[in-house]
């Protein structure tokens, strides 16, 4: 025996005042495929931050060129703090304190890279800067003569030259920092720049001190 059900639904699809829902129905199931492809799939990085951006936002709408700027240069700064610190890890007779340090801005500054190069990829804008703009002319960046000099420094004299330098390069980093906190829009960038200030402030004093103990 037919179902009535069925009977019904069969008949309803006949009737020429359905045709017109039928329509509608398809066009909504268009519509509703053509939303859920606008967003994309955001990529996430292993840092803390880099998950903030949700899958299906517009890539534009939380983020201005004051985060695009600010993460692509850091970016390279940070780049150039972990060659510095790994050439302190690679000598002997560095005093401990000096190491310790190398290894705390390595440890921390290698996942805010990971999490800046999640955002840029999330935002579509290139992870490298525009040509013509170097990591030289940023604020507290080494020379290639001086990133030499330090590579060929030992011991002690090579302390107090990462200690000297370093502390320039993170005084550089803050003023980098205290611009995004006062012309960023991303939340979580902005939230870096504010750790990168407090963090490195404080590695500044603890490296002021450090000099002073080297004589």
């Amino acid at each position: 025996m037919t179902n009535p059900a069925i009977t019904t639904f069969r008949n309803a699809f006949t009737k020429p005042r359905t045709a017109a829902a039928a329509v509608l129905f398809a066009a909504g199931l268009t519509l509703t495929a053509c939303a859920g492809g606008t967003g994309g799939s955001t990529p996430t990085g292993s840092g803390h931050d880099a998950g903030t951006h949700q899958q299906g936002q517009s890539p534009a709408a939380g983020h201005n060129a004051a985060d695009t700027g600010f993460a692509q240069a850091m970016i390279v700064h940070h780049q150039q703090a972990l060659t510095m610190s790994e050439s302190m890890l690679a000598k002997k007779g560095i005093p401990q304190s000096v190491t310790a340090l190398a290894q705390r801005i390595k440890d921390a500054q290698g996942p805010e890279i990971t999490s800046m190069t999640a955002w840029l990829t999330s935002w579509n804008e290139p992870v490298e800067m525009p040509s013509g703009h170097t990591g030289h002319s940023m604020e507290g960046m080494l020379s290639e003569e001086e990133l030499a000099k330090l590579d060929a420094a030992q011991g002690r004299e090579a302390a107090r030259m990462f200690l000297t330098q370093m502390i320039a390069h993170h005084e550089g980093a803050v003023s980098m920092a205290e611009d995004e906190v006062a012309n960023g829009k991303d939340s979580a960038a902005v939230a870096l720049a504010k750790q990168i200030i407090t963090a490195q402030q404080a590695e500044i004093k603890e490296m002021q001190d450090m000099l002073a103990t080297l004589g």
